[in-house]
């Protein structure tokens, strides 16, 4: 192995960059078969579990637990709506906040893709046992520390 396979190997931002984007390839080609992209699944999924007792989160809700920008929830939200999944309304509490439901065909859609998603990251994680084994857990734990560390970058 030369220096720079060594240095690409052992490079962790690199190899998470790589794992990421292997596995948003592969979820994005399972999920075509529901008419969904993985990032649109990033929000309805998280969406279902919100609203599966009857409450309507705001898009600000959803952004703060997926972790992602507003703006890019805004247009992940309008993508779903024109597909008849998901249904935006002004907020009785705050008219400027926009609360979220799923429609029938949204809520039947997340459950055949949470299903889906949950089978294919059990392939994915075969290698280290499946989804449930420990060293998934582990791997996991590692990357919300990660994750809920500080962003020195601003």
């Amino acid at each position: 192995m030369t220096d720079t396979e060594s240095d690409v190997n052992a490079n962790v931002g690199f190899l998470v960059w790589r794992l990421s984007t292997r596995w948003r390839a592969v979820l994005d080609r399972a999920l075509a078969a529901h008419g969904l992209t993985q990032a649109q699944y990033s929000v309805l999924a998280p969406l279902y579990g919100l609203t599966r007792d009857g409450a309507r989160p705001s898009q600000r809700k959803l952004a703060d637990l997926t972790g992602l920008d507003a703006v890019y929830i805004s247009k992940l939200v309008r993508a779903l709506e024109k597909q008849g999944l998901v249904v935006r309304a002004a907020s009785t509490a705050d008219p400027r906040a926009v609360e979220l439901s799923l429609t029938p065909s949204g809520i039947e859609t997340a459950r055949r893709a949470i299903a889906l998603v949950r089978d294919t990251r059990d392939r994915l994680t075969a290698p280290l046992g499946g989804n449930d084994s420990e060293r998934t857990a582990e791997l996991a734990a590692v990357l919300r520390v990660l994750l809920d560390a500080p962003d020195i970058a601003e």
